[in-house]
């Protein structure tokens, strides 16, 4: 299983340790190349201005849309939410605000149950932290922090406004390793 995690800017090491940790390959994703042959993607946490500045500078905005369109499995942490929001690469029907939380010194962590994430609360780590303002009827919301959606889903792609991968807590990095297992049952029936 190869993972392909964005690694323009952000914390993309963090999250190969914990693919690695979970005995998947992961990928940095640099390049329009980079993205042949991937099973799962991750966008990862990092400043959103840069990312999508970067994308651009790469050209591969239109290959990612491409790639999650098709069905695969995706995990966007942070400002991943915001770059795949209506205002960037429009892949899922919300609109996400940067830093919505304040600034870094608003940083905090919180418990949150989500559903389908067996095991009792995540422990988010809210690092400038957006949250979803506006979302479309097929988006899915799965925790809220003070009344604002933190965590949604929708098709294959599960967005969060927090840092899964700073903790030692692996259940989101092994919802898209499940997720990716059964999307290649579903295309071998």
């Amino acid at each position: 299983m190869t993972i392909g995690i964005l690694a323009l800017q952000g914390d993309f090491e963090a999250h190969a340790g914990v693919l690695a940790e979970l005995g998947a390959e992961a990928r940095e994703v640099r390049t329009p190349a980079d993205l042949a042959g991937l099973d799962g993607l991750i966008l990862p946490g990092g400043e959103s201005t840069t990312i999508t500045l970067g994308l651009e500078r790469e050209s591969l905005a239109e290959p990612l849309r491409e790639l999650i369109a098709s069905g695969t499995p995706t995990l966007a942490t942070c400002a991943g939410m915001i770059v795949l929001d209506r205002e960037h690469l429009g892949v899922l029907d919300l609109t996400a605000r940067r830093n919505a939380f304040g600034r870094q010194v608003r940083s905090f962590e919180a418990e949150l149950e989500l559903p389908g994430i067996a095991g009792g609360p995540v422990r988010a780590v809210f690092i400038r932290a957006p949250w979803v303002d506006e979302l479309g009827p097929g988006v899915e919301v799965l925790a809220e922090v003070e009344g604002h959606p933190v965590a949604v889903r929708e098709g294959d792609v599960l967005a969060v406004a927090f840092h899964p991968e700073l903790t030692r807590d692996e259940r989101l990095h092994r919802w898209l390793l499940e997720a990716v297992a059964a999307r290649a049952v579903r295309e071998a029936a």
